[in-house]
């Protein structure tokens, strides 16, 4: 047996040790990690994934820990990955594991774990979603991914969660700003945090207001609930209605949703491939510097280079999506 089938293993055992190590080869994109995602995957599909994002500021990583408690106290399993923006000296998790989780840390049925960016688009990097296949390997029956709060880069979100929790906060000028960021397309329940501030409720009903535009046309009618994730106030309705939505998925749409979802990673998956092989023999034939001199000189733009190059590879023009 190999040291990538025993980690393999004892993801699917539950083994909280080895489920770490393996987010950690993901993470570093080491060369075991294709074949070690490609063990666990049959098994994944059973765990429920729920992305929670936001701006800034409105309480996500405290909400989270309240979520958390309530789906234990109903007998849930719960995976956790918070991603974080990326240090510019580690390329590590900037903000590290979130301290308000830590004392959760030695309940055997709570996994949390912090990981980077990587400055990729969107804020959702491809080890993000191999480590949400790892947790639901592992047995979790829920698994929550916080995005960093980095504004437009929350729709990205979508792409990994079956519910997506937007949350707000009074004052914080959320309503201009999830306007910018499309978020208010992608969310499936809002939350308006922090209710025991002024302007609570006016917050709710602008959202409410928003909302009614975007619900006219949709099966699942958005639903506006008020937290407050310091004590936990609305936290048990408010996964009630992540229930809900399971449950409207699971009898609507899931199987469309899913669908997207895979056709979304294969497409990722093709073009991270095409362009690390293509990458490679540039730099084996010794002809990246000469592309990138002409570049520099202006002799020739980017997307040409880059069109010359996949018809070399594939013998034709390739189709434009």
């Amino acid at each position: 047996m190999t040291k990538i089938d025993e980690i393999a293993q004892g993801v699917l055992a539950g083994d909280r040790r080895k489920t770490a190590r393996a987010i950690t080869i993901i993470e570093n994109k080491l060369t075991e990690a294709q074949r070690l995602i490609g063990s666990i995957f049959p098994h994944t599909g059973k765990a429920f994934i729920i992305g929670i994002t936001g701006p800034g500021g409105s309480g996500k990583s405290t909400l989270i820990e309240k979520i958390i408690r309530e789906y234990r106290q109903r007998g849930k399993t719960v995976g956790v990955i918070a991603v974080d923006p990326t240090s510019p000296f580690t390329g590590g998790a900037f903000l590290g594991d979130r301290i308000r989780m830590q004392d959760l840390s030695t309940d055997q049925g709570v996994f949390i774990r912090s990981m980077a960016t990587r400055n990729y688009p969107g804020g959702i990097a491809r080890a993000t979603k191999d480590a949400v296949k790892i947790l639901d390997a592992s047995g979790k029956d829920v698994v929550i991914v916080e995005t960093v709060g980095a504004g437009q880069s929350e729709v990205d979100i979508i792409k990994v969660a079956q519910t997506i929790v937007v949350l707000f906060a009074p004052g914080l000028g959320d309503e201009i700003q999830a306007i910018k960021a499309g978020i208010m397309e992608i969310g499936d329940i809002f939350v308006v945090n922090k209710a025991d501030r002024e302007n609570a409720d006016k917050a709710t009903m602008d959202i409410q207001a928003m909302l009614q535009l975007n619900n006219k046309e949709k099966k699942w009618k958005s639903p506006v609930l008020k937290t407050i994730a310091l004590t936990g106030e609305g936290v048990p309705e408010l996964i009630d209605e992540i229930e809900k939505h399971k449950f409207f998925l699971e009898k609507e749409i899931e199987r469309k949703r899913s669908r997207e979802k895979a056709e979304a990673e294969l497409v990722e998956a093709i073009r991270e491939k095409v362009a690390s092989s293509i990458i490679v023999e540039l730099k084996r034939e010794g002809t990246l510097e000469e592309f990138l001199q002409k570049i520099l000189e202006k002799k020739m733009d980017p997307d040409s280079i880059a069109e010359k190059l996949l018809h070399k590879k594939f013998g034709k023009p390739v189709q434009k999506r």
